[in-house]
């Protein structure tokens, strides 16, 4: 299936180079460019395309009021924001527009492929940067809660990564809602965990853990892994 990708970005040079790149990858067709937020509302209108690679900081309309209108308007299109800033501000606020990728610039044309292809699926996805903030969050949170949230954290995790095992406290206790269980679902979606991926951790299938995503969602009033994880790092 080809994935049918807007660019949006201020630069000229930028979105030509995005463009070039992108018609080298065989599953990607670029349906338009768009140089503001506005024009990107008009065009995902207009194009319908299943991904928005979008931009933060540009005139007219930000990239996160775009999104932000995109997601509501076009629930269909998934947004995928490339931007050269990665401060906890810029990524909170588009995460919570409900943006379901989030790349810096410095990432390659295999990187931004398989982050679209991502998120086109359903996925939200992380360069290393803001997968590092995410998981740095939920470290933090899981600091004050007491010396049974850190036990046993040592083992199983990977290098310099705490483990899904040390945010759950954390998770438990601010959204006392959730289940234990739908807490260390919660955990693993912000750690940018794929469904297969937590049910390999957890010892469940596949169908169960679509289950408990969807108990987490109804739970927290939002629509989307990118929602959840913008509600995990408030």
């Amino acid at each position: 299936m080809t994935i049918r990708v807007l660019v949006v970005d201020d630069q000229a040079i930028v979105r030509d180079g995005l463009v070039t790149v992108l018609s080298l990858v065989d599953d990607l067709q670029v349906v338009g460019e768009a140089e503001d937020g506005a024009a990107a509302v008009a065009m995902v209108a207009a194009l319908a395309p299943d991904v928005v690679l979008m931009d933060l900081r540009m005139p007219v309309l930000d990239g996160a009021a775009a999104t932000g209108r995109i997601t509501a308007e076009h629930p269909e299109t998934a947004v995928l924001v490339l931007t050269t800033y990665a401060d906890d501000d810029s990524i909170l606020t588009a995460l919570a527009a409900g943006a379901r990728g989030y790349l810096t610039k410095d990432a390659g044309r295999a990187e931004i492929a398989t982050a679209i292809r991502a998120v086109a699926s359903g996925q939200t996805t992380f360069d290393a940067t803001v997968g590092a903030m995410v998981l740095a969050r939920l470290a933090a949170g899981a600091t004050g809660v007491g010396a049974a949230a850190g036990a046993g954290a040592g083992a199983g995790t990977r290098a310099a990564e705490p483990s899904a095992a040390a945010g759950a406290p954390d998770v438990r206790q601010r959204f006392p809602e959730l289940t234990p269980r739908e807490a260390d679902v919660l955990t693993r979606i912000a750690e940018g965990r794929t469904n297969p991926e937590i049910a390999a951790e957890l010892f469940l299938t596949v169908p169960t853990v679509k289950s408990y995503v969807n108990q987490v969602f109804a739970k927290l009033g939002v629509r989307s892994r990118a929602e959840a994880v913008a509600r995990v790092l408030r």
